[in-house]
């Protein structure tokens, strides 16, 4: 025992010499040649422990944060998941890693249009500047990833004590949005040319989905068999419940995860007959306002005052498909980039109170659809929202005469 403890100390003591070279600018491939040949795999939690004794020792979080590339980088593919606990579908971690898949396809799909768009011989590339423009619409759901982890996740390893890695995580959380808020801004340029999207490209596109990529292997390696180490059954069955409050990113889980031994029974679910919600007209339960919402023959989306989707009907024949990984994202990153301008128009014209409803008809598969934007508000006139309501009208626009008398299909 005491021969394993001396070895953790030396690889521990090793690994913090390494990341100090880094501190101090040794060049990456050096000091990763030099961990080769002086280390074999490396249990991950001794990774944890280094960076958390660098804090404690004085290096500011800061410079963590600056580190937290660099040693990461060097210990890609390095450290030892032999022990790795294995999860249940629908285990958060389970829930994070199916997320991770999702955004590893987009910043694949970002990489593979940047290339395209720097590698094509035609100067019109507005398009191809659209499409990619949508992909970082889609890369910015990693909000909700992130929210998970720092909201619900990172506070249980704080009350184990377990502060400075989080803290360089969230930093990192930090840059990605920002970078990637970025590309959203400056694909926005009408016109860009390839010369100066050329320039952005590498600047903050790029950058902007390798941070993510780079934050899967952070997870995968280090955080996720860390947590797993740590936390109780009951723990991530708290994470598990709360999580749709955040929503997930690209990816709805289609199972639920309810550990054994664990006590459920101050949960509140969406469908118990006593959860009465009184209103000025009656009452529902939970239950039945579900059934009631559901049963209506248009689909409802309600976005609240903050822009961010927080509800959708699922009736059995929606117009336009829905599933939760669009809960809690805004709305525009909801829509096509050529259309976003038309969503910020009506946003901006609901919350100033200029306009309360904005209607559209379409022609889409042989069938005309009607959909109409409502602004929400209190009886102060205080703007709550706005409710989207699509229906398939074509059905209505073929009735002639009438039928009084009951006649079922």
């Amino acid at each position: 025992m005491s021969e394993y403890i001396n070895n953790s100390e030396v690889r521990k003591a090793k690994l913090k010499e390494l990341i100090l070279k880094l501190h101090h600018g040794g060049q990456q491939e050096d000091v990763r040649n030099e961990l080769l040949l002086s280390l074999s795999q490396i249990p991950y939690g001794e990774v944890v422990e280094v960076e958390q004794e660098l804090i404690s020792e004085g290096l500011p979080e800061e410079e963590v944060l600056d580190l937290c590339d660099a040693h990461s980088a060097v210990l890609e593919g390095r450290v030892d998941l032999s022990a790795l606990k294995p999860v249940a579908a629908g285990h958060p971690v389970d829930v994070f890693r199916k997320e991770n898949e999702e955004i590893r396809n987009v910043c694949n799909a970002i990489f593979a249009t940047i290339s395209e768009i720097v590698h094509s011989s035609d100067m019109q590339i507005g398009d191809k500047v659209m499409r990619l423009r949508g992909l970082f619409n889609s890369l910015f759901d990693v909000d909700k990833h992130y929210q998970r982890k720092e909201y619900l996740l990172f506070p249980y390893l704080e009350k184990q004590g377990i502060t400075g890695p989080p803290k360089v995580m969230w930093g990192k959380h930090d840059e990605i949005r920002d970078l990637i808020k970025g590309a959203i801004e400056v694909l926005q340029t009408p016109d860009i040319t390839k010369e100066e999207f050329e320039a952005v490209a590498e600047i903050v596109l790029r950058p902007a989905a390798r941070g993510a990529q780079e934050m899967i292997t952070k997870e995968e390696e280090i955080l996720f068999p860390m947590t797993l180490d740590t936390l109780t059954d009951q723990d991530w069955y708290e994470i598990s419940r709360q999580s749709i409050e955040i929503g997930f990113c690209l990816y709805d889980p289609q199972e639920e995860w309810i550990p054994e031994g664990v006590d459920t029974s101050n949960v509140t679910t969406g469908h118990r007959n006593g959860d009465f919600m009184q209103l000025f007209t009656g009452s529902f339960n939970a239950e039945e306002l579900t059934a009631v919402l559901n049963a209506l023959p248009v689909d409802i989306t309600f976005v609240d005052k903050d822009d961010k989707v927080k509800y959708f009907s699922q009736t059995p024949d929606r117009v336009f498909q829905r599933n939760r990984a669009i809960l809690n994202r805004d709305v525009r990153h909801c829509h096509p980039p050529a259309s976003a301008h038309i969503v910020d128009k009506i946003l901006d014209d609901f919350r100033s109170g200029r306009q309360s409803r904005a209607p559209f008809w379409i022609n889409m598969k042989g069938k005309m659809i009607h959909i109409e934007y409502f602004a929400l508000r209190n009886d102060k006139g205080e703007y709550l929202g706005c409710l989207e309501v699509s229906h398939d009208v074509t059905y209505y626009r073929e009735l002639e005469g009438e039928q009084r008398i009951l006649s079922y299909k």
